[in-house]
């Protein structure tokens, strides 16, 4: 106890090797997941919260082992239905940290309903959507993220349906923190799991990640040494859209949209757009750069933290009534505030 009668806390100080559970570890060796995985232990550990404060939630496929990885509290749900447990877990016990891990099959075909609505509903979740456009665990089918004339044991003459930008529909469904990373990039992945942990409201990151078996190497431009500099842009509040290996490339908004422009000639560095991270508009406009063409964004496209989380007005709501004078009677509450009496 200290000197003015309150009591001081001590955290233990963890390694990312704390976070790892007695389990054995199986993936395809060579799968983007154990990167991830080293991700967010890493993470964790630099973490401000116990153990004890954290539950990882999952649903079905590869991705959906997460939890028993994870030396924390953990729970393997059915497929398309980690957000509702989630959601379930994080309303009972509003100071737990609540992650779901699972992929843009799960998350995004049977369980895109529970997706949209937890994020409109901006609930205090984390959400790491690994994105590998395919389903792995059930052998090679189109995914919703898939490209049109993705050939794959479900689509053999292509598909024909147009993929789901995950970043873009976060953004329409209201998610107050948006952000994407790559698998084995764990400097870029680090900074924004941390934040995405600690933001009050529904975060959802998008973690492009290799499916070596079924989709081999789709995001290799974007992940390795000789390509990532000149298709990819890091982005970083405050600061102009520069990226290229030799940094003399950026990004100049032009009308209603982006263009990519040379530095050292016509165009300097005073040129370029500056990242805002609380523009919802240019946050939309960026999730659907697209490589060839442009470079693809990765960092944090959008954070408001402005508004309330959904925990924050349930309970906000609740303090409220529990302020009526009536807020003790029980029939008062029953009846409501309009009932009708019928007599025969």
């Amino acid at each position: 106890m200290n000197s003015n009668g309150t009591t001081t806390i001590e955290l233990p100080t963890y390694k990312a090797s704390d976070f790892a559970s007695d389990q054995d570890v199986r993936w395809c060796p060579g799968c983007g997941d154990y990167a991830v995985l080293t991700g967010i232990r890493k993470a964790l550990a630099k973490m401000p919260n116990k153990k004890e404060d954290y539950v990882f939630v999952s649903g079905i496929g590869c991705a959906a082992r997460f939890p028993y990885y994870m030396e924390t509290y953990g729970l393997h749900s059915i497929h398309g239905r980690s957000l509702a447990v989630a959601t379930g877990v994080k309303m009972a016990n509003p100071d737990l940290q609540v992650c779901i891990v699972s992929g843009d099959g799960d998350l995004l075909s049977i369980g895109g309903n529970h997706t949209l609505h937890a994020l409109r509903r901006n609930i205090d979740l984390t959400i790491v959507l690994l994105n590998n456009e395919i389903y792995g665990l059930t052998k090679g089918q189109a995914s919703p993220t898939s490209e049109v004339g993705k050939v794959t044991k479900s689509t053999p003459l292509g598909s024909v349906d147009q993929p789901i930008n995950p970043l873009a529909f976060a953004l329409a469904s209201g998610a107050t923190f948006v952000a994407r990373s790559v698998d084995v990039d764990l400097k870029n992945f680090d900074v924004v799991y941390k934040r995405a942990m600690e933001h009050k409201g529904a975060a959802l990151i998008e973690v492009y990640q290799d499916c070596n078996i079924f989709n081999h190497a789709i995001w290799f431009y974007a992940s390795q040494k000789d390509t990532k500099a000149d298709t990819t842009i890091v982005l970083e509040h405050g600061k102009p859209m520069v990226f290229g290996k030799d940094k003399d490339k950026g990004l100049r908004m032009i009308g209603s949209g982006f263009e990519v422009v040379e530095l050292g000639g016509t165009y300097t560095e005073d040129d370029l757009w500056v990242h805002d991270e609380t523009d919802r508009r240019v946050a939309f406009m960026l999730c659907q750069l697209e490589h060839p063409d442009f470079p693809e964004p990765l960092g944090v496209l959008y954070a408001d933290t402005a508004k309330a989380s959904h925990g924050m007005r349930i309970h906000q709501q609740l303090e409220s009534e529990l302020a009526r004078p009536d807020a003790g009677d029980l029939q008062a509450m029953i009846n409501g505030r309009s009932t009708w009496e019928i007599h025969g």
